[in-house]
């Protein structure tokens, strides 16, 4: 699983042209849900999402979490994060699991992080969006996990 998190002072979410959500300082977080991810990737990626300490403390240091700012999270699913550019001019979309799976597992996603208690938002899977970010810092980070083996 491969997710891009942005820390934001405010973000916006149209889905299909309509108002969706509103996220106020804390997070947004586009996800991709690669071919071979899991349950143990899913949990994995929503336990490092709410407890990334990309936050400032009292000092001005990244320390805290958007648990700890009592911030929101908007989720939003985007196969194209998945995408590998490595090769040629067009991405490649071979790694993404296939939308009528990867859908479910996006919505399981959502209930897990919703579970670590942070309020959120998201939108919708396979859906036209538009997502106005207003990136703080700006801090943008790549966060993939690590794929379950046979032997794991």
């Amino acid at each position: 699983m491969k997710v891009i998190v942005q820390r934001v002072r405010s973000a916006t979410l149209h889905v299909q042209g309509d108002h969706r959500a509103d996220c106020g300082t804390g997070l947004v977080a586009l996800a991709g849900i690669e071919a071979e991810d899991t349950d143990r990737e899913l949990r994995w990626m929503a336990e490092k999402v709410v407890h990334l300490r990309i936050f400032p403390d009292a000092e001005g240091r990244m320390n805290r979490s958007v648990l700890d700012i009592s911030g929101d999270v908007l989720l939003v699913p985007n196969f194209t994060v998945a995408g590998d550019c490595r090769k040629g001019r067009r991405p490649s979309f071979s790694t993404a699991k296939s939308p009528e799976v990867a859908s479910p597992m996006f919505d399981q996603f959502v209930t897990m992080v919703e579970g670590l208690g942070v309020p959120v938002a998201t939108g919708e899977f396979g859906a036209d969006m538009l997502v106005t970010i207003g990136n703080d810092g700006p801090i943008t980070l790549i966060l993939e996990s690590p794929h379950s083996s046979p032997d794991a």
